[in-house]
């Protein structure tokens, strides 16, 4: 069940989804044959704290979290983490994150030609504090301006994470598509709230946090759908995928492979089991290949 990620060869279309394998500790004791590529907890190029607690709260099919993209800093990254990515035979993918769009590109280029490093998948929802705090991923102009900036400091392939916060995704994805993206993983999470009715404060304290979980699939779908409508390059779909039917449902609105994330918190078989399952039903309808599914892409 190969699959092509804008020139990058992936053994199989079932992808771990960024934050959720943090930089790969848990990864050798998972089933790693089903597992077609990582992509890395966000990185910035100075390390970060995040919020403090609570950071994660349980909502009904969903979870919310608000851990303020934390991390160690691109030094470490290339001392404790790619050697290890080096030595695995599926390919690691960098989340990169900056507050302009010269500190995304002085990331890629840090990064760009480390052994482990394969690519980069470029995190949008993050705030321009050029531009007062207007998140990247809102407007078409500023995304496309940190895709091409992350572009001209790299050859490896370079995927735009899409939020969904937007009135059009597909004008997003468009104008990164044309600013270098190779390739566009739709959607990361909504933004939403929980409140605790003993203390009555938001459970989180960071007051909102972002909802992944089965909750969002139905929406999730839709975007990507219409991301891949409005786009030539790949789509990776990502929200709420727990299950092989969940992945193929995004497989058939047009993505070419999709990221597993939130599910792996309560079932570290989840990859395996939605890759195993997608190959039973390639094989139950006796399609030969995954090119071989059916897709509902209609063309405007």
């Amino acid at each position: 069940m190969s699959v092509d990620i804008g020139g990058l060869e992936l053994r199989g279309p079932v992808l771990a989804a960024s934050g959720t394998f943090g930089y790969g500790t848990e990864v050798p004791l998972l089933e790693r044959r089903a597992l077609g590529a990582m992509v890395s907890k966000g990185i910035f190029l100075r390390a970060r704290e995040g919020t403090p607690p609570p950071r994660i709260a349980e909502t009904p099919s969903g979870m919310l979290n608000a851990i303020g993209l934390q991390g160690p800093g691109s030094e470490v990254l290339i001392r404790d983490y790619a050697p290890r990515w080096a030595e695995w035979d599926f390919p690691v993918l960098v989340n990169i994150n900056g507050e302009s769009a010269a500190e995304y590109g002085e990331l890629a280029a840090m990064l760009d030609g480390v052994p482990g490093v394969a690519g980069f998948e470029i995190n949008i929802s993050c705030p321009n504090v050029e531009q007062g705090g207007l998140y990247f991923g809102n407007d078409p102009r500023a995304a496309a301006a940190v895709t091409e900036a992350v572009r001209r400091r790299t050859r490896l392939p370079v995927w735009v994470k899409l939020t969904p916060m937007v009135s059009d995704i597909g004008v997003i994805a468009r104008a990164v598509e044309s600013a270098g993206a190779d390739a566009l993983c739709a959607i990361n999470t909504f933004v939403g709230m929980s409140i605790d009715l003993n203390a009555y404060q938001p459970r989180l304290s960071f007051r909102t946090g972002g909802l992944s979980g089965p909750a969002i699939r139905p929406l999730a779908i839709h975007l990507a759908h219409q991301a891949a409508r409005a786009v030539r390059i790949p789509v990776i779909g990502i929200g709420g995928i727990s299950r092989a039917e969940d992945a193929l449902e995004f497989l058939v609105a047009g993505c070419t492979a999709v990221q597993v994330g939130t599910a792996t918190f309560v079932n570290p078989r989840a990859i395996a089991e939605v890759h195993d399952g997608i190959a039973a039903h390639l094989q139950g309808k006796e399609f030969r290949s995954l090119a071989e599914l059916p897709r509902y892409l209609p063309r405007d």
